[in-house]
């Protein structure tokens, strides 16, 4: 099964230390870049940074159709467009989004 997330999913789990969940029910999660850099350019305080950075079964990919992600962002940040789009590249089953917007454009 292959599933995309986006960043929301990822640090709300981990603040309340239930990261793992993803893990459990889907085994690998793969986020886009953009996530993995949003992430860690807001350093170690955020929850799941450190996750994201160790964690084997969560893997960074890059996206290759950015003007696809170019053209999502006038309505979706760079983390969600990028998981969208990469989620159809990679022809994703599940798509791990919490924002009501996101999930309307997706």
């Amino acid at each position: 099964m292959i599933v995309v997330s986006d960043t929301s999913p990822i640090t709300n789990l981990a603040t309340v230390n239930q990261l793992t969940l993803l893990h459990q029910l889907y085994g690998t999660i793969i986020i886009p870049q953009a996530v993995y850099e949003e992430m860690a350019s807001l350093g170690y305080a955020v929850p799941g940074t450190i996750e994201i950075m160790t964690l084997s079964w969560i893997e960074t990919r890059p996206v290759t159709q950015q003007n696809q992600v170019n053209q999502l962002l006038n309505k979706l940040d760079r983390g969600e467009s990028e998981g969208i789009i990469l989620a159809l590249e990679l022809g994703a089953d599940i798509l791990i989004l919490d924002e009501r917007k996101g999930r309307k454009v997706a």
